[in-house]
Formats: structure tokens, sequence, C-alpha cells
């Protein structure tokens, strides 16, 4: 071997060109439809490392890659030999690695970095590494982060095609991708020298090649097995995204029992204990669906080094190849965006309600400001479809939920997902996670009855539960509903007496009834089981709908089923809002709260012993808040004859809020008011109106609930 010092610059040459073969190599499908395009790369990739080491006189390495040369020339991209090809092409790269060290070529602080392949795919590096090297992050913490990110796009990749496979073993598109994102995170893990995440992955890669190769059938325990290794590979992505981010938690417990369960389905072997391990915690049935978080902010586009974007049919459940191209962006970047076109939407409704403007003459002058009122519009609709994501995202991830309950009570459920293509905000997407979960639990545990007990009612054993969006009115509806039982009006009406919640509720309507469910600590349920019966869960999920300025209503029929219905907004960052003066002040009134306005007479309006005020409206009574005595200011009239009532809904309840006069309807950009104002009764933010002013966003529950309500 020639022991000549390569000068700097082909010693840099050489020690990039090996680490990009090494990379191709462990990203590779070589049993794919794409194999050939993949050979033709490490072809090309190993012709530019034969180049430069010959030009470089480093004779043992030209030998090795000559080698690789005459392999690659003759590879059949057949599934039979590709395992044997990537054992014949780690090894010539494992020795081209050790000819450029023992020439001097590579750096001994580099070392670590590039990956040493050996036979069966996990480097020679990470073999000897700690669960999480320091090196990896702190020598590219950018790559970390789009590892991360990427691993989570394949980990709900597996997931959802592992339920379809689950549904039909013989689905080899299905598989393929499985398996492909499996080896994918081991590759990207080895050349992190993240040794336990490649580990696990690589057991399930090689559990996933017996079935592609017809040596294993895809069944419910090898589906479990499966998931649980996909569940551990996130834990170790939380673990390594609180490292990253200067937080460290507690490492993840020991794989060694989950990578045994996982040899012996390989083997054949039987198991010494079903798999239903898997889903007895509830908290793991909980984090299955809980919507992964933002990559963190370092994260650099999909284009940084050594990460490589998942195939199209990867990224999306159905698969279609036409999928639209895409580019990853930090979620602050893009946050900033929005709301610096927000602050462009401001300044240019100050412009356009200037006073001076009402003078100008020029029709060129005020063409142009209307082009740009035209075009700053559609900046705006483009920046807010920007952080649209479609609601789909969330659905499928009830599958997984749905599934490992049923198996779990023993009951028979589907999943029926339709709308999924509805778009909103990414920040609700987001928080709608616990919701579903809470509800579509709540539907498994209480509204599915057994198959017998569905037989005997003359159902189908196999319930269905459904997922539905669609656009309603300006907002997003989601139904969340069931074909069982349906809520048992008397028993909640006695869980209610009980709880002292009403004293008779005979009269009340059945909607009035059904929302006794969201008050907490509420439950019909007889026994308390893993899954519910504590009473907490619904109150969550209306509180977490209202703060995402929803509603949400149920609809239930005894025997049929219940369904619940979710009115969302599409966007948290701008508000269709009721602008209303009081006295010299200007307040935003939510839209979706608001119901009617009137002029009330005299007539309607009575006092109460106790000093509220109370309005009787086509015979019901609401009560009266007065906006400038709830915020000290002056009004024009103290006599509600020549005020307005607007009714507005809060809290469940419908009540009566005094203004002077309704100003009109407006589209505002939501604005903080900072800490000082931020925990103010009754104000929710702030937002400049057209004529510069700003005008305070009220909080319509709050309102209600400091009006010190008489008849609620």
């Amino acid at each position: 071997m020639s022991s000549q010092v390569l000068d700097a610059e082909k010693k840099e040459k050489l020690n990039q060109q090996t680490e990009r073969l090494a990379m191709l190599l462990v990203t590779a499908d070589l049993s794919g439809s794409d194999s050939p395009e993949t050979i033709e790369q490490l072809r090309a990739a190993v012709e530019e490392v034969w180049e430069t080491a010959r030009s470089a006189g480093l004779g043992e390495a030209v030998q090795v890659a000559s080698d690789l040369k005459t392999r690659l020339a003759t590879a059949q991209a057949v599934p039979a030999g590709s395992a044997a090809l990537e054992n014949e092409l780690q090894s010539g790269i494992t020795k081209l690695q050790a000819a450029l060290a023992q020439a001097g070529s590579a750096p001994e602080q580099d070392t670590s970095a590039a990956p040493t392949v050996e036979s069966g795919g996990v480097s020679r590096s990470s073999a000897v590494a700690g669960p999480l090297t320091s090196s990896a992050l702190a020598q590219d913490p950018e790559l970390v982060a789009d590892f991360l990110m990427e691993s989570r796009e394949h980990l709900s990749t597996i997931e959802s095609q592992l339920l379809t496979m689950e549904r039909d073993p013989a689905n080899a598109d299905a598989l393929n991708s499985i398996f492909r994102a499996f080896h994918t995170i081991k590759g990207l893990a080895g050349f992190l020298e993240f040794s336990h995440v490649q580990e696990t992955a690589h057991e399930v890669e090689t559990l996933l090649d017996k079935a592609r190769n017809l040596e294993l059938v895809i069944t419910p325990p090898v589906v479990d097995v499966i998931l649980e290794g996909a569940d551990h590979l996130k834990t170790w992505m939380q673990y390594i995204e609180a490292a990253l981010g200067g937080a460290p938690q507690p490492e993840p417990g020991d794989a060694g029992p989950l990578i045994e369960r996982i040899r012996r389905h390989t083997t054949g072997a039987q198991p010494s204990q079903a798999p239903e391990a898997a889903t007895s915690d509830l908290a793991r049935l909980s984090g299955a669906v809980v919507v992964a978080p933002p990559a963190p902010s370092s994260a650099a586009p999909a284009a940084s080094s050594g990460s490589t974007a998942p195939e199209g049919g990867e990224r999306a459940v159905s698969g279609n190849a036409g999928e639209a191209r895409s580019v990853k962006v930090d979620t602050a970047k893009l946050d900033y965006l929005v709301d610096m076109v927000g602050e462009m939407v401001i300044a240019q409704s100050l412009i356009r309600h200037d006073p001076d403007m009402s003078q100008v003459k020029s029709p060129r002058l005020l063409r142009n400001v209307s082009q740009a009122t035209r075009i700053t519009g559609e900046v705006q609709k483009t920046a807010m479809a920007m952080r649209m994501l479609p609601i789909g995202q969330a659905f499928q991830r009830m599958n997984r939920l749905v599934r490992d309950l049923t198996r779990k009570s023993g009951k028979q459920a589907e999943l029926e997902i339709s709308g999924e293509e509805t778009e909103l905000d990414r920040t609700i997407v987001e928080e709608l996670a616990d919701p579903l979960m809470h509800m579509v639990r709540n539907s498994l545990d209480h509204g599915i009855e057994p198959p017998a007990e569905r037989m005997a009612a003359g159902k189908p054993a196999k319930a269905k539960v459904i997922l539905r969006a669609y656009h309603q009115g300006g907002n997003i509806l989601i139904e969340v509903g069931d074909d069982g039982r349906g809520l048992p009006r008397e028993k909640i009406l006695q869980k209610a007496k009980e709880k002292k919640l009403i004293e008779n509720g005979d009269h009340m309507a059945d909607s009035d009834v059904f929302a006794l469910i969201f008050e907490p600590g509420f439950s019909t349920a007889d026994q308390v089981t893993d899954i519910s019966g504590r009473g907490v869960g619904m109150d969550v999920v209306k509180k977490q709908i209202q703060k995402l300025r929803g509603r949400i209503d149920i609809q239930s029929v005894r025997g049929q089923g219940t369904t619940f219905f979710l009115k969302l907004p599409l966007t948290l960052a701008i508000i269709d809002g009721l602008v209303v003066g009081v006295g010299q002040e200007r307040y935003i009134l939510p839209i979706f709260a608001v119901h009617e306005s009137l002029r009330p007479t005299g007539e309607m309006v009575s006092s109460l012993p106790n000093g509220s005020e109370v309005a009787l409206i086509r015979g019901t009574l609401f009560p009266i808040v007065r906006l400038n005595q709830r915020f000290g200011i002056g009004a024009r009239s103290e006599n509600l004859s020549e005020s307005l009532f607007v009714i507005c809904e809060g809290g469940g309840k419908r009540f009566c809020i005094v203004v002077d006069e309704l100003i009109g309807k407006q589209e505002v950009v939501i604005k903080s008011l900072g800490r000082i104002f931020r925990n103010v009764p009754g104000i929710a933010g702030g937002a400049i109106l057209g004529d510069g002013r700003v005008g305070l966003i009220l909080d319509v529950e709050a309102i209600h609930g400091g009006a010190g309500n008489a008849v609620a």
C-alpha cells in the first residue's frame, strides 16, 4: 500500500467522495423499482473515487474502486440478489475507508463522521458508539434536525401503510413502502451514529425483507411487533430532539425484549407471550395519535447534506405519484412571513382609508392604489394558504387508535373517513389531536356495543366510527359519529341530579341534556376502565374546541348512534368580526359568537332584585351585559331603547350585549396585547381597524361569565 500523504485538496476531495458513496449505499433500496437509477448513481460515485485515487497515485484505493466498478457493471436489480450485492458494496467501501485512513487521507476527527459500513447494514463506528453520541449533535445539528423531520415522515408512512397491510396482507406496494421507510431510517441513523435507532430499524427491516421474499406472512401479531418497533423509534426521536434542544430526557428503555420478539417472528419461533403488550398501556395508545411536534427551529431545508426526501408515494397515504413538489421551511420563518403580510394588509388599509385619499383626483393614482389593494389581498390569501394543512393527517392517526382499542375490548369496528383533503390552519390541526382522540375513545368504549349485542338488535356485528370534514359557511365542520347505542337521556339526567347540576330536567331539550356530558367529572359509565369512565376527557374536549374559537354540538338517537359536530374557523390568525361602537370606543365581536342584533323596546327589559337586568325576547329571557359598565366607559345614552342589543353565545348560554352602534363586519388580523394586558378579563386581543384605530377583540365567554348571570 502506498504510504504517501496526499495533498490537502485531494485528501478533502477523496474524503467527500467516499462519504457520498457510503451515504448513497445506506439510503439505497437495491431491490426496488428505482434500483437501476440507484445503481447508476453508485457507478458514477465509484467512478469519481477511482479517478481521484488514480490521479493521487493511491494504488490500493484504485484497485478497490476498480473492483467495485466491475461489480456494479454486472449488477442485476432483482430482490434475490440485492442482499448479496449490498454486502459486497459495503465490504468494498470499508476497504476504501481503510485505504484512505492508512494513506493519511482521512483526518482523525472525521473518522467518526463517515460511516464505516459492514455487512448487515450496521456501521462499524456506530457499533461501539453510545446511544446518542455528542459528536453527531455538535458537528452538524442541522443534519440531525433534518434526520428528525424526515424520520417522522417515514414513521407516519409506516403506521398508515401497516394498517393498510393488516386489511390487505397481499398489498405489495404498502409492504415495499414500509420496507423503504425503515431502510432509510436505518441508513441515516447509522450515518449519524445513533446505534440504538439503527439496530431496531435493522431488525424490523430484516423481518420485512422476509415478507418481501414471500418467506413470511403478514399477520396481526406481526403487525403488532412492527408497530411496537415504530413506537420505540418515535421514543428515540423525542429523546434525540430533546438532546438537540439542550434539554436531555431520561434515555428510552432497553430495546432488548422488543428485538428478541422481532427476531422470533423473523425466524418463525413461537413467541413466549402474546404481543398484546403493545396495546396494554393506555399512555402508548394516546401517544400513537399525538401530532408530531414541529421540527426544531434549526431545521434546514431538505436539500441539506445527507438528507434524502421521501419518495412521492410515501408522503401521502394514498401514494399518488403525481403529488405536488414541496420544500420544507422552518415554521418560525413561515409564521414571521404571515405576520409581515398581516402588517402589509394593515398598512394598505390605512392608506386606502386615509382622509387625504378622498381628495385625490388622479385616475392613474387611484387605479394604482386599487391594484395594490387587489395584489395585497392575493398575497394575504397565499400566505394564509401556506399555513393550511389537510385534516387527513389528524384523521389517519385515529386508524391506529381504533385498531388497538377494538383488539383490546373485543369489539368490532371500522373507521370511515371522508373529507380528509379539507384544509385547516396548522395550529388547529395540531390542537385537534387530543379532542379527536377523546371522542373516538368514548365512541368505542361507551357508544359501540359488543358484537353479540349488536346482532341481537339487528345491527351488523362490525360497528362504524365516522370522521367527516367539510366546509360550511366560511367555517370547517367536523363530524365524529358512530352507529352505536346513542346517548342515554334518562341516565344523563339522573347523573346530573346526583351531582346537583340540575334540579328538574323533564322539560330540557335534548341538546341541553346532552351538553351535560361536557361538565367536569361527569360520566355515565357503570365502571371505570383503563379507556374511560373517570369523567375526564369530554370537558377537556369542550375547552379545547372553545380555545380554538369553535363550538361543539351533539345529535343522538337512542339505539342508532351519536354524532358530535365541531364547528371551527379556517385560521386563528384572522377573524371575522362585528365592529361595534360604545361611546368613543370600538370593540370587535367574533362573528361565530353573534346570533342576531335588534333594537329593544321598553317592554322587553326587566330588573331583578339583585340589580341585574334581563330581556324577554320571543318568550325567552336573556341576561343583559352593558359594555360601558363592564369596562367603565361612557355610553351615548343610558336608555336601552336608544341602544342596540347584540345576542351572543358564550359558555353554552345566550345573552344580550348592549352597544351604541353597529359599524360593520370586518376581517381583522389578530394581534397580541403583550404581557401587561394578556390577562384582562373579557379581552381576547386587539386589531388595527381600517381607519387606523385599535379595536379590542372581546372574549364573549368571559364577558358573560363576569356579568353575574342571573337566569343561566
